[in-house]
């Protein structure tokens, strides 16, 4: 008997088919959270994940630390292009859970740089599922190399 919640599945986004590109970690911990997608609208950056059964949480939603991790490696990858490709490293990550999300649903987040100066950037996300709002992000990159 299993008695964990049933978890509804949304219908199956497919991201390779509406354009999306699979960014290639080459990193155990990136294999096994992944993948991650990104698009780009209006020159800003998109990344995405569809939600699978190993994102889950035991109440059979996706786990906030799924959300974290995509926030910071959205966060990361678009300041690191903000700065010309310079290394970064997390110092602070700030987070809030908005609303809940499902199995199968297609989480996009939409970083931003709020200010680069020469050694830190500020950075901020929102996340949704279409049109509906599930986090509001926001952190500081430290700039590895001068």
């Amino acid at each position: 008997m299993n008695d964990k919640p049933a978890a509804e599945a949304a219908p199956r986004f497919d991201p390779a088919a509406q354009g999306w590109e699979e960014i290639v970690n080459h990193t155990a911990f990136g294999d096994l959270v992944g993948p991650v997608w990104r698009s780009d609208e209006d020159g800003k950056p998109l990344f995405g994940f569809v939600v699978a059964p190993k994102h889950l949480n035991r109440s059979g939603n996706l786990h906030g630390g799924m959300l974290m991790t995509l926030a910071d490696q959205a966060m990361a990858m678009t300041a690191r292009q903000a700065t010309g490709g310079k290394r970064h490293a997390t110092i602070e990550l700030n987070i809030q859970f908005v609303d809940g999300v499902k199995l199968g649903e297609f989480v996009i987040a939409h970083p931003e740089v709020v200010r680069a100066s020469r050694s830190v950037v500020f950075m901020q996300a929102k996340m949704f599922v279409g049109d509906r709002l599930v986090v509001t992000t926001s952190g500081i990159w430290k700039i590895l190399e001068a």
